[in-house]
């Protein structure tokens, strides 16, 4: 009979690959459930929130609207800066549960929320206030959830675990927009304009619940608690973050600004093009964007797994490649609104989003050094989300009109190209970690 020292080494790899599994599904669950709430307000102000809370703006309802859609990710930075400061000292763990609960009890109280009709001015306010606590929430999960799959993974395999909280962006989107259809089919258009687009934002409080428990479950980030182990926490983690490495965060945050910038296309810009614009039924749209996603999340799965071959900038690379030579055909074909061009058009985009995705956990990770690496991706990554999708559907409805076929993809491959020159200046310039 073996001895108990050699059962806790046969053990120990079965258990490690049962924690990476734990992670994995907690990462992922986390994530989408944060970018569910965040894409059913995307939707939600293409479609409601133009008529029910920002009316008083007449003709500029609408681009008030994505205002509020975009005015969150001016806050992210403040919440990856705290959420940062508190993971890089206490933990990984105790941050992620506290940015899940923060942006549930946000979203649903929006579902509760009465309109301008009924309370007046109040209401806007009420709505751009929980939008900001959403977005001091998303500034901190993506952080912790990144290292936490990163962290808990082998060196040949960070780019594959890496790719499970990013899976969150894609299935997020699909859960909301499936979620969204099947209302729209129950409840009918008009009711679903009327109240049912609460039931989402209500939801979000069950999904919360869910994704709890799963992180309950999970053990803290290795890394970190050898960072603990040795008393190396940095006591300003934030601070030393800006002086020493500031430059290494921007162009953290190039790169993922044109990634951002495209996938809120997809995510709250084209649908509802579709549906008030071009006065496509709002069922196959949304069938359309749901499709999208699942592809999408797929490629990402898999652009995590190629960028341990490849490589992560490599991987980028090639991903930027597609979405440069994708931008003009999407916009193409979605423009003669035709449902199945329309189709074609968003799901062309994927690729390329996937392949610039995908690799990101597992980049970012390896750009910072372990004892402020929380502060820095978070950091990093809520710069981006500024510089990228924050304000990306209002430029685009703003380039409506005669020119739009060109700058509208002017301005989305012009962000590629930023991109790109961004990842060629890390590959030369920026040491990539290869033990984390």
């Amino acid at each position: 009979m073996p001895s108990p020292e050699t059962l806790t080494k046969l053990s120990s790899p079965a258990r490690a690959n049962a924690e990476r599994r734990k992670v994995a599904s907690a990462t992922l669950v986390g994530t989408t459930i944060e970018w569910f709430d965040f894409f059913i307000y995307a939707q939600a102000a293409g479609l409601i929130f133009a008529k029910e809370f920002f009316a008083a703006a007449s003709e500029f309802a609408q681009i008030v609207s994505w205002v509020s859609l975009g005015i969150s990710f001016l806050f992210r930075p403040v919440g990856a800066a705290l959420a940062g400061h508190l993971g890089d000292k206490y933990g990984r763990k105790p941050v992620l549960t506290l940015t899940l609960i923060v942006m549930g009890v946000a979203t649903a109280l929006i579902g509760v929320l009465p309109t301008a009709a009924q309370i007046g001015v109040a209401a806007p306010i009420l709505l751009l206030l929980l939008r900001i606590v959403q977005g001091l929430s998303a500034g901190g999960e993506w952080g912790g959830a990144a290292l936490m799959a990163v962290e808990h993974a082998p060196r040949e395999s960070r780019g594959r675990a890496g790719a499970y909280p990013q899976l969150g962006a894609p299935c997020g989107l699909a859960l909301a927009t499936i979620v969204s259809l099947v209302l729209n089919m129950a409840l009918g258009h008009e009711a679903y304009v009327a109240w049912g687009w609460r039931i989402p934002f209500l939801l979000s409080l069950l999904l919360v619940g869910v994704g709890l428990w799963i992180r309950s479950r999970v053990e803290e980030s290795p890394v970190y608690r050898e960072i603990e182990k040795e008393s190396k926490a940095e006591s300003a983690p934030v601070k030393t973050v800006m002086r020493h490495n500031g430059g290494t965060v921007l162009l953290a945050a190039l790169i993922f600004a044109a990634n951002n910038a495209a996938g809120y296309m997809l995510i709250a810009f084209f649908g509802s093009y579709g549906i008030k614009t071009l006065g496509l039924d709002s069922t196959p749209v949304l069938a359309s964007l749901a499709a999208a996603a699942i592809l999408w999340a797929v490629l990402t799965l898999w652009s995590g797994g190629l960028s341990d071959r490849l490589g992560r900038i490599e991987t980028f690379l090639v991903g930027y490649g597609l979405l440069f030579i994708a931008v003009i055909p999407t916009w193409r074909l979605i423009n003669t609104a035709e449902l199945p061009l329309f189709f074609l058009g968003v799901v062309l985009m994927t690729p390329g989003l996937a392949l610039s995705y995908g690799p990101q956990s597992a980049l970012y990770a390896e750009m910072f050094p372990r004892p402020i690496r929380f502060s820095g991706v978070s950091i990093s990554y809520a710069l981006g989300a500024i510089l990228g999708g924050a304000f990306a559907p209002m430029i685009a409805e703003f380039t409506l009109g005669e020119g739009s076929a060109i700058t509208l993809p002017g301005y989305l491959m012009g962000m590629t190209a930023i991109a790109v020159a961004a990842l060629l200046w890390v590959r030369k310039r920026v040491p990539l970690q290869d033990e984390l």
